[in-house]
């Protein structure tokens, strides 16, 4: 496993998860780690499988000094599009952490190639959640944060299977789509979904 750099300062780490959905909310966390607590085994929440996940999420919450989780809502996606949904999401993980810890980050790095405004300097870095703790630990919450709340919406709409995929446009979902129709989590401004609208 490539070893992560560990950005100096109070650096806040930003990431999303649940872009390419069609179903449920896109979910951002922010993360300050404790250089005197490291947090062992941190990459990109992709290339790590779910069990290893749930327990570096654990680790995180446990040992950083600060973090902090929020949304964009379906609705929001729709009327905003969901770069600007995603973008939104990270603004408010950054704002609750700030608010819950009464702290500043020194700098906050953004995985990707956009960064929103923040009440803290800020610099898009692609492919970062391979490349800086903080950022990969941030991709680590968004993501364990978005599946567990995935795995609510199932408890309601079983019959999409929203447990497996995570609203991914799976061939099972698809064929779910067809045989009853979006359900209220569905994102309407999705090509697949806003196809069977029309029909």
């Amino acid at each position: 496993m490539p070893l992560l750099l560990q950005a100096e300062g109070l650096a806040c780490g930003v990431d999303e998860a649940g872009r390419g959905p069609l179903a449920g909310p896109v979910v951002a966390a922010a993360v300050i780690l404790d250089p005197q607590r490291p947090v062992a085994g941190l990459d990109d929440s992709k290339k790590l499988g779910a069990a290893r996940r749930l327990r570096l999420a654990d680790d995180i919450r446990r040992q950083a000094l600060a973090w902090a989780v929020a949304e964009a809502s379906v609705g929001e996606i729709d009327q905003l599009n969901i770069l600007q949904a995603s973008l939104l999401a990270m603004q408010r993980a950054v704002g609750r952490l700030i608010d819950q810890y009464r702290l500043l980050p020194s700098q906050v790095l953004v995985d990707g190639p956009h960064c929103p405004l923040f009440a803290a300097p800020a610099q898009a870095v692609i492919g970062g959640d391979g490349r800086i703790c903080q950022i990969a630990a941030a991709s680590i919450l968004a993501k364990t944060s978005r599946d567990a709340g995935m795995r609510e919406l199932h408890a309601l709409h079983p019959e999409y299977g929203f447990d497996r995929h995570q609203g991914y446009p799976t061939a099972a979902h698809l064929r779910a789509l067809q045989e009853h129709g979006p359900c209220p989590q569905h994102r309407r401004s999705f090509a697949p979904v806003a196809r069977l609208l029309q029909t």
